[in-house]
């Protein structure tokens, strides 16, 4: 009886233990599977910059959004007017002003290029913006342009980040799908 009732024991502490081992394994996976997730996770964009030069004269367009999506709406400024009959070369930069310090968010969409793709769009008569890099695969880019004006006018200029776009594309962010990771527009002079 006594070899019985220690059997018993013996088998139940067995079922318990594998239960729990097959409970744990459950929950690191799960742990696993949330990690992953969290990794590939999109970055919080709150500063936008674009930066155009034309080896004299700098001028800068910056979106900002310290609170994120949702919250308080993001500002806009730009630096000066542009010239009229001037070719600028143009470089984006990317944060996340919610860190301290700030995370550069250019570095990781940079790394991702064949991931991302910047559209440039612009309403200013005469003006036109050109990407001047590719992605991993020899596809355009746009983290670095070529800017051109012609007269003088006044109108905007809107940049797109799009993550995940269907590569080659149309060149327009509407025809390139994906998701958007930053939409900006800025109001700019030619003059």
């Amino acid at each position: 009886m006594r070899n019985s009732r220690k059997m018993k024991t013996i088998k139940l502490l067995a079922i318990l233990f594998i239960s729990t081992l097959t409970f744990t394994a459950c929950n690191d996976e799960e742990d696993h599977d949330d990690h992953d997730d969290h990794d590939h996770e999109e970055e919080l964009i709150t500063t936008a910059t674009y930066t155009l030069t034309d080896g004299t004269n700098t001028i800068t367009l910056t979106f900002q959004d310290l609170d994120g999506e949702g919250g308080n709406p993001g500002t806009t400024t730009v630096s000066g007017p542009l010239m009229a009959n001037t070719t600028y070369t143009g470089s984006m930069s990317l944060l996340n002003e919610t860190e301290s310090p700030a995370e550069d968010i250019t570095t990781e969409v940079q790394a991702e290029s064949a991931e991302h793709e910047f559209f440039y769009t612009t309403t200013v008569s005469g003006l036109t913006i050109t990407k001047t890099d590719q992605d991993s695969n020899g596809d355009p880019f746009g983290l670095a342009t070529s800017l051109t004006t012609t007269g003088a006018g006044t109108g905007t200029i809107t940049i797109v980040l799009k993550h995940e776009p269907t590569k080659p594309n149309n060149g327009t962010a509407a025809g390139a799908g994906g998701e958007t990771d930053i939409e900006v527009t800025f109001n700019v002079t030619v003059q």
